[in-house]
């Protein structure tokens, strides 16, 4: 099931420390060489980081982060923050001291903030395309190993919604796996038995490729289908469907009183949807899409810094 998902399987505050300790060793490993034979140390310098091109700003947290890793004494002042929209020329974050460390942090502190504000930005637009729809846009798994967590969070600064973090909090029943337990009801029914004897019960997607299978799945009374690479055509004929199985739920329950109707399945949409595509699957019922493409395909927002020195 779809829901805000927004922290690893570690502290937040560790993974952070971690990753970007990580950057730094890939990038600097053991020192600048170029910065500390060209720039005489004790120089002070004032560095700018610039939008220059119109999307949304995200990493911030990671950026401060990075300074701080690099030499604690650098003064950093947000002019922005995570999830506003920036044009070209506007200022995002400032920073002062040393000029040595300045420039040994420059390259890691922009990929974070020009990858996470990609991310955001194609975010926005998908979210830009569904106005007016009441329809969510989620991302999914397909996400840059180590940068989930803050992929996911530029997510959310572009306005979408998380999808599971990882294969530990919710339960999809994709394809492969129907295949390998034998069909739609034999997974269900295997997920469920496991629940029962852990005694902890965690939210069960089913995807389905035809009508058919949404049917299948919704009589199951799952908490949310997975519409995949359906045209809008057939996403509107398995809506139908899966409302009239909780209908007739809903009736027999009336009828003998037992209070044991399921809740309203969640319906979601995904599979090689694009920006052209998008609203023509945001139809009546369907709850969120889900896009693959916000982290796999998201291209960089281009940020630069720029320096000058402090007399």
């Amino acid at each position: 099931m779809s829901h805000d998902s927004s922290r690893p399987a570690v502290g937040a505050e560790q993974y952070l420390v971690s990753l970007v300790s990580l950057a730094l060793a890939e990038d600097v490993g053991t020192g600048d060489e170029t910065t500390r034979s060209a720039v005489a140390a004790g120089t002070m310098a004032r560095a700018v980081i610039l939008a220059k091109a119109a999307g949304v700003i995200s990493g911030l947290e990671t950026a401060k982060e990075t300074a701080r890793q690099v030499d604690p004494a650098i003064i950093f002042e947000c002019l922005r923050q995570d999830g506003e929209g920036v044009i070209p020329g506007d200022a995002v974050t400032i920073l002062r001291g040393p000029a040595r460390s300045l420039l040994t942090m420059e390259r890691v502190l922009l990929n974070f903030l020009q990858r996470l504000s990609g991310v955001a930005s194609l975010t926005r637009r998908f979210v830009d395309a569904l106005e007016g729809t009441g329809v969510a846009i989620a991302d999914t798994r397909k996400t840059t190993p180590g940068l989930r967590f803050l992929e996911k969070a530029a997510v959310r600064h572009g306005g979408g919604v998380n999808h599971r973090f990882g294969l530990y909090d919710a339960c999809m029943i994709k394809d492969n796996h129907i295949i390998a337990a034998g069909g739609i009801t034999a997974a269900v029914e295997h997920v469920r038995r496991g629940f029962h004897e852990s005694g902890r019960a965690l939210p069960l997607t089913v995807e389905a490729g035809t009508v058919a299978e949404a049917e299948e799945a919704a009589r199951l009374g799952v908490d949310q289908i997975l519409l995949d690479n359906m045209e809008p055509e057939t996403i509107i004929a398995a809506v139908a469907m899966i409302r009239r199985v909780e209908e007739r739920f809903a009736r027999v329950d009336a009828a003998l009183g037992t209070g044991q109707a399921p809740p309203r399945i969640r319906i979601e949409v995904s599979g090689g949807v694009t920006l052209e595509s998008v609203r023509g699957k945001a139809l009546p019922g369907v709850d969120w899409i889900s896009v693959g493409a916000l982290t796999h395909s998201a291209p960089a927002l281009d940020i630069s810094m720029e320096i000058e020195l402090e007399l």
